[in-house]
């Protein structure tokens, strides 16, 4: 059985006017044809976010880019250390509204 030839790498041009986007969030929703990751971001205390990327992606695609992260979070916590995931919900840890900071009291008073 012969083995398949090695692929070169892929090389990716990057745009200039590419805007990097910051996602908080994420919905994933699929049929069975294709997994769609809509990203978007959250500000703590709202309820409302705005989507700002939506990605089709191929059943397959979507296991590989699983095993991709997977990979890659292992390689980081290898490098920085483990990644603690919150012991309640996650979505309570992220998206709890947010409380104004306490005062301290002022020097002298109760």
């Amino acid at each position: 059985m012969a083995l398949p030839a090695p692929r070169n790498p892929t090389t990716l041009d990057v745009p200039a006017e590419l805007q990097p986007l910051y996602a908080n969030l994420v919905r994933i929703a699929h049929s069975p044809a294709d997994l769609v990751l809509d990203f978007a971001h959250l500000l703590p205390g709202e309820n409302r976010a705005k989507v700002s990327a939506r990605i089709l992606m191929s059943p397959l695609s979507a296991k590989l880019l699983y095993r991709a992260l997977s990979e890659n979070l292992a390689r980081y916590e290898a490098a920085f250390g483990e990644i603690h995931m919150p012991t309640s919900s996650l979505a309570d840890q992220l998206f709890k509204p947010m409380h104004p900071p306490e005062t301290p009291p002022e020097e002298g008073k109760p």
